[in-house]
C-alpha cells in the first residue's frame, strides 16, 4: 500500500482508559489477520502497556513484544517509539504526540484523551491535516455501552 491510501480512525476515549481499550482494539486487528504497531513516544509508558497486555483477560492472548527486544520483527503487536514497522505493520496505533507523515499503514489509529485539551486540539489539528491530504478519516466516540460509535 502507498503513501495516502490508508485510512485514519480517531478514537476518543472518555469513559474508558486507554489500558482498557487499547487490548480489544488490537485483538480486532489480530482478527483481521493484520499486524499492529503502537506507537508512543513514551517508553514507560510502553512498559506498562506491556505488562497489561500480558495479564489483560484470562481467556485471550495478545502476542507481543517490546521493539528494542530480539526478534521484533517477528511479533504480530510491536511497541515501538518509533514509528518503524519492524514487524510488518498494517496498522499504527498513536499513544500521543503527532506522527507526522503517514507511509504504508492500512489504518492509523489515534487514540486520545476526552479531557485533555492538548490532546483534543492535537486530535483536532491531525484530522484537519489528515482530511486536507485526502485520507480518509473516521470519529469514533465512546457510548454509553461501553462500546463505539461512528460519528457523522
Amino acid at each position: 500500500m502507498g503513501p495516502g491510501l490508508g485510512e485514519v480512525w480517531f478514537y476518543h476515549l472518555e469513559r474508558a482508559s486507554l489500558e482498557d481499550v487499547l487490548p480489544d482494539l488490537l485483538e480486532k486487528t489480530l482478527a483481521r489477520g493484520w499486524r499492529a504497531l503502537v506507537w508512543s513516544r513514551d517508553l514507560e509508558r510502553l512498559n506498562r502497556l506491556d505488562e497489561r497486555l500480558w495479564t489483560w483477560r484470562d481467556d485471550s492472548f495478545l502476542p507481543h513484544g517490546l521493539a528494542h527486544e530480539a526478534l521484533a520483527e517477528r511479533q504480530p503487536i510491536l511497541l515501538s517509539t518509533t514509528i518503524e514497522p519492524l514487524n510488518g505493520a498494517a496498522a499504527l496505533f498513536v499513544l500521543d504526540g503527532d506522527p507526522g507523515e503517514l507511509r504504508d499503514f492500512a489504518r492509523t489509529v489515534i487514540i486520545f484523551e476526552g479531557q485533555a485539551d492538548a490532546e483534543l486540539d492535537q486530535a483536532r489539528d491531525l484530522w484537519a491535516r489528515y482530511r486536507k491530504q485526502g485520507l480518509e478519516t473516521v470519529y469514533w466516540r465512546q457510548n454509553e455501552a461501553r462500546g463505539w460509535t461512528r460519528q457523522t
